[in-house]
């Protein structure tokens, strides 16, 4: 995310005093209830849906996210890249390549 960006969510939660309300447990239900939101875009189509609707409820993810990064001061791209190198290893390519299922479960 570009740092313009970051710095506008925190202008506009500081702006309205919310970073009271922004504790880890509220912010994941936050992102929790957002993430529904976003599923419903696709509740009864997977292919006919508003883009703008699904950008708008994405969105909202991703702030609360940023939101939650902030309050537990983590870095993004350092937590990112530790998921990566544990999935990598967790699901090697020439085992989990092309497939949905785990390929332990086949």
């Amino acid at each position: 995310m570009k740092q313009e960006t970051v710095e506008r969510i925190r202008k506009f939660t500081e702006d309205r005093d919310w970073e009271q309300f922004h504790t880890p447990a509220n912010l994941a239900k936050s992102i929790a209830i957002e993430a529904s939101e976003l599923l419903e875009c696709f509740q009864w189509n997977d292919t006919d849906y508003d883009l703008e609707h699904v950008k708008e409820e994405l969105a909202d993810v991703m702030v609360y996210c940023r939101n939650m990064l902030d309050v537990l001061e983590l870095d993004e791209d350092e937590i990112i890249n530790s998921k990566m190198t544990k999935n990598e290893a967790k699901y090697p390519v020439e085992k989990a390549a092309g497939r949905s299922t785990k390929y332990d479960q086949l």
